[in-house]
């Protein structure tokens, strides 16, 4: 059995020399650009109450879970200096970015059992993961990567539980630490799934692909 490090480069650290060569201002085309989404943006699998059903979310990995509360405190400090005439907050943040998750010190605070993910409908994936926590992601970078992956969904809602929950705070606060920030009273309106992978397929149009399941977990090594 081949092993899953393969998706990981391809999920994590393309994705992460992707960000450093942003914020080393190093030339990239726009093809190259919107390519490196595919791995940012899935199409989630769920069967429920409302039938079987795929949406498109975006994803990310994060850091394991002794290291959240640090990692969101500089997160939200960040956040807190957001000025709409400050054209420097989204640099900053990109620097935090490598500090916290991509770069190369980082990465072995970075936990790959999982992916985080925010709920913005509500609609049908939200209906039948209330019910059936079952999920399988589907990557597709064309012409010819894609992976799959099986799992389960966890769903972290302050607005049902009311409480303050760690997973909904840090990976509303992830995205907001690079993009232009929607006020820390969104993110109460904004659950969080957690999915946590169970196992790995290699689905490529290639010799390794087709479908075949791959050795998770697996060693750095």
């Amino acid at each position: 059995m081949d092993n899953a490090k393969r998706f990981f480069d391809w999920a994590f650290d393309a994705r992460a020399e992707n960000v450093i060569k942003l914020y080393n201002g190093e030339q990239m085309s726009m093809e190259k650009m919107f390519i490196s989404f595919c791995s940012h943006e899935p199409a989630f699998i769920s069967h429920g109450p409302a039938g079987l059903n795929a949406s498109v979310k975006g994803v990310g990995f994060l850091p394991k879970d002794e290291y959240l509360e640090e990692v969101l405190e500089i997160y939200i400090e960040h956040i807190k200096t957001f000025d709409p005439e400050d054209k420097s907050y989204s640099q900053r943040g990109l620097k935090i970015l490598i500090e916290q998750m991509y770069g190369e010190d980082a990465r072995k605070r970075i936990d790959f059992t999982k992916l985080g993910s925010l709920e913005l409908a509500k609609k049908q994936s939200w209906e039948n993961y209330q019910v059936n926590k079952d999920a399988a992601l589907i990557f597709h970078q064309p012409p010819m990567i894609s992976y799959k992956l099986k799992g389960t969904i966890e769903i972290y809602d302050e607005e049902s539980t009311g409480k303050r929950e760690l997973y909904q705070q840090f990976i509303n606060a992830q995205h907001d630490v690079y993009h232009r920030p929607g006020g820390f009273d969104l993110w109460i309106k904004q659950p969080a799934y957690i999915f946590r992978i169970e196992e790995i397929y290699d689905n490529s149009a290639s010799r390794n692909g087709f479908g075949a399941r791959l050795e998770y977990p697996y060693s750095e090594e």
